[in-house]
C-alpha cells in the first residue's frame, strides 16, 4: 500500500487495552495488532476473538462499552466504526458500584 507521496507502507498497529473482567478473560492488559490501513471495529474484535477464543472473552467483550481514542463507539454499527493505524481502543466491561 503506499502513500500519498507514493512511498510503500508497511504495516501498522492499532492497540486494544482491556480493563476489569476483559483483563481477566483476555489475561493479560493489551495486545497490539498489526493492521496496513485503517480497519473496521467489528473486524478489529473478530481479531480479538480469534486471539483470545474462549467463550467467557467473547462474552466479555459482547458487553464492553468500547472507545476509539477518547471517542465512545455507543450503540454504533461495529461495521462502520473506522479505527486507524495507531489508534488506542479500549474494551471497558461493566463495572460494578458504577
Amino acid at each position: 500500500m503506499s502513500d500519498a507521496d507514493g512511498r510503500v507502507r508497511g504495516p501498522e498497529t492499532v492497540t486494544v487495552r482491556y480493563w476489569a473482567g476483559a483483563r481477566a478473560a483476555a489475561g493479560t492488559a493489551e495486545d497490539t495488532f498489526e493492521v496496513v490501513g485503517e480497519v473496521t471495529l467489528a473486524e478489529l474484535v473478530r481479531r480479538v476473538l480469534e486471539r483470545h477464543p474462549d467463550d467467557r472473552m467473547a462474552r466479555t467483550v459482547g458487553v464492553c462499552s468500547v472507545l476509539v481514542g477518547d471517542r465512545p463507539v455507543r450503540s454504533q454499527d461495529p461495521a462502520t466504526v473506522v479505527v486507524e493505524p495507531g489508534s488506542v481502543v479500549e474494551l471497558l466491561p461493566p463495572f460494578a458500584g458504577g
